[in-house]
């Protein structure tokens, strides 16, 4: 996924309402900037870290400013969780998650189940449908275990407990349904769900692969040009 323009650099003073911050930029002037980040951003809202931020084209917009890109640990995150469902969409398309080849038709935000919209619907003449949701990782903590790992979710996600739900109804019916954890960052080489932070999540997630959701997890690839999927994440037990 490109980004559609040359991204801005600036500096974090603070994040606050979960969806603000503000910024100086690199010339100087102070900004507030829309955060389109529902979670805690555990280690990576530090005053101080340098950022990039896309500008709106969309006349009238409160805060034409988002931020996209943070710096922590050495290394550029993702932060914006619209991107992943577009990631992986172009990811699927161009064959490069075999998991979820030979469909050749891909809807997104499709109505299923009680009161849900799957993120990907992909469908073939010769197989089920296939139910896709995609989760946006970028929670490393380096003082647990190796440092290396990356953990979903930083905070408790009722929504995404109930996500686990409607996959498992999906399955039951007949289809397939498929959990894509995509990691906006570059240093992890294994994933796990962080059960410490969310124990409903990690308990749903193990009766949904005990009821035939399959869950899988990448990492990307992150510059202030572009965000590409990269390779394949190793899932372990939740901690």
């Amino acid at each position: 996924m490109n980004f559609e323009t040359p991204l801005l650099p600036g500096q974090l003073v603070r994040r606050y309402k979960r969806f603000l911050a503000d910024v100086v930029l690199a010339g100087g002037e102070a900004v507030t900037v829309h955060v389109p980040n529902s979670g805690a951003m555990t280690g990576l809202d530090q005053p101080g870290s340098a950022v990039w931020l896309s500008r709106s084209a969309r006349p009238g917009r409160k805060y034409p400013l988002t931020l996209e890109l943070i710096r922590a640990d050495g290394v550029l995150v993702g932060v914006n969780t619209m991107h992943p469902n577009r990631i992986v969409a172009e990811a699927i398309g161009a064959g490069r998650i075999p998991e979820l080849a030979g469909y050749p038709r891909l809807r997104r935000e499709v109505r299923y189940g009680r009161a849900s919209r799957v993120d990907l619907l992909l469908a073939s003449d010769d197989r089920p449908p296939c139910y896709v949701e995609v989760k946006n990782v970028h929670l490393r903590r380096p003082t647990r275990g190796d440092g290396r790992t990356a953990e979903f979710p930083d905070c408790p996600t009722a929504r995404g407990a109930r996500h686990l739900e409607e996959l498992s109804a999906v399955v039951a019916a007949g289809g397939r349904a498929v959990m894509i954890y995509l990691v906006q960052r570059a240093d992890c080489d294994t994933f796990r769900i962080a059960a410490d932070l969310d124990p409903v999540y990690a308990v749903g997630l193990d009766r949904a692969r005990a009821a035939g959701v399959e869950a899988y997890c990448y990492a990307c690839t992150v510059t202030v040009d572009e965000i590409d999927l990269d390779r394949p994440l190793t899932i372990g037990p939740g901690q």
